[in-house]
């Protein structure tokens, strides 16, 4: 994840993420987290990256990888790369690993979803194109659906799932990609300000945005920085730094269960001052953030940001929001949230949204 010369050298910061669930047709209890770390590394190879560390708890096994993350639970395996990996390159393999090892033999959900890249030309093979991404998914998962929100000319977010009804347990999953990053906040996550992960995790604010989180966190050389967060029943946090001022792009991502986002919205802006941010919740009809997207139509207005796109996606099982803001340019307008200035303000009169996508 590091970079050298940040006048010479480009690095994406903009991750690709998969999330597969998965289930057995026979019934039988088993789970992932019983695959052994040097199955995992054999995996990693194909994807062009390494674990550095791991933690775990009663729930999920979490790690933290030259190329951001990857978290294990009994039946659910996250993937999160950035830079120039080829994640859907081990796809197959996974899913031919954990039928051998572990004996499921079903894929009862997938998520693969990304934002679009600065620089797709430096990107590998089919993932130079999000539409050679589908037709490398669709070789595999013939029941796959792709789609993209946000303005196709400017920026935007990918994703591919399955049509099929999914996962019935409560889940949700919230993510802030955030770019056009605050100078100040991200010399942080350089060696020149701090000596480790630690040291970066406490001064930027990072600790207190969840309070009792496992961290596990790390500092490369010379900047960037990823950690883990874990918490009770199978909930995470995790967030990826590329600070280098020509490409600083920062992602946040966590499945805690919410029935508003707000404060959570509100904590990680403030750790980080994007000067541009997109935000999207996916949550099924079991979870409590299933009615999130009712107060995000609410959220016309964030105190130093106006919002460019809001959308909506509505799947058999699942709700998809998808919003994307920038830094306003009103001179009337505050440049940052105070303590005093709530950062979710009601609109006061109707407001125009991008059509639904239904």
């Amino acid at each position: 994840m590091a970079s050298v010369g940040s006048s010479q050298h480009f690095f994406e910061g903009t991750e690709k993420l998969l999330e597969v669930w998965f289930d057995s047709s026979d019934g039988r209890n088993v789970d992932l987290r019983t695959i052994l770390k040097s199955d995992w590394d054999k995996l990693l190879q194909l994807v062009r990256c390494e674990i550095i560390s791991v933690s775990s708890n009663a729930d999920m096994d979490a790690y933290v990888l030259s190329e951001s993350s990857m978290f294990v639970t009994k039946n659910r395996f996250i993937l999160k790369t950035c830079g120039t990996t080829t994640l859907l390159w081990c796809v197959d393999a996974l899913l031919s690993l954990v039928k051998k090892t572990v004996g499921f033999d079903k894929v009862v959900d997938i998520f693969y979803s990304r934002k679009n890249f600065s620089r797709p030309e430096l990107q590998v093979g089919v993932h130079q194109n999000f539409e050679n991404e589908v037709q490398e998914l669709d070789k595999i998962f013939p029941n796959g659906s792709a789609y993209t929100l946000g303005r196709i000319n400017r920026d935007c977010w990918y994703l591919y799932t399955l049509e099929d009804e999914g996962v019935t347990k409560p889940d949700q999953t919230f993510e802030l990609l955030m770019w056009d990053m605050c100078p100040e906040k991200m010399h942080i996550f350089t060696k020149e300000e701090c000596a480790d992960g630690k040291e970066a995790t406490q001064k930027s604010g990072i600790v207190d945005i969840i309070p009792g989180m496992q961290i596990d966190d790390f500092l490369f050389e010379p900047c960037g920085y990823s950690m883990n967060g874990l918490l009770p029943d199978g909930h995470y946090i995790t967030i990826h730094v590329t600070p280098e001022p020509h490409c600083s792009y920062v992602s946040f991502e966590s499945n805690v269960p919410q029935e508003t986002y707000h404060d959570l919205i509100e904590k990680v802006l403030n750790v980080f001052r994007p000067g541009q941010f997109l935000m999207t919740i996916f949550a099924n009809k079991a979870s409590i953030a299933r009615d999130t997207h009712k107060t995000l139509e609410q959220a016309d207005t964030i105190p130093g940001y106006s919002r460019n796109d809001h959308q909506l996606c509505c799947f058999k099982n699942y709700t998809l929001t998808y919003t994307q803001y920038s830094k306003a340019r009103s001179p009337r307008s505050p440049t940052t949230p105070t303590a005093t200035t709530p950062l979710f303000q009601q609109a006061t009169e109707p407001q125009s949204f991008a059509p639904p996508i239904i």
